[in-house]
């Protein structure tokens, strides 16, 4: 009986670590650059990221290097903890 357990934990566990690997080969590429967005009617943007920022919030969406800079140049703030106008080269 004790061995049937085991079996079966250790087929549970198997099968998590396989769903844990599918999800991060699925996972798309992290962007470069990140528009974060306000919460108002017509979601303004707020800030720009360099992709993968930790604070980043939820409503964002990936841009390029060309978007990024115009918004900064437009006045747009860059996040100060990850610094894409430097990245940027848009001091």
């Amino acid at each position: 009986m004790w061995v049937v357990r085991i079996n079966e934990a250790i087929a549970t566990a198997e099968q998590r670590e396989r769903e844990k690997r599918q999800g991060e080969e699925r996972r798309p590429p992290t962007p470069d650059w990140i528009m974060e967005f306000g919460i108002a009617v017509g979601r303004r943007p707020i800030e720009v990221h360099v992709g993968g920022c930790y604070a980043a919030g939820k409503r964002q969406r990936p841009i390029t290097r060309e978007q990024g800079v115009a918004a900064l140049d437009e006045g747009i703030r860059a996040r100060i903890h990850c610094r894409p106008d430097t990245e940027l080269g848009a001091l």
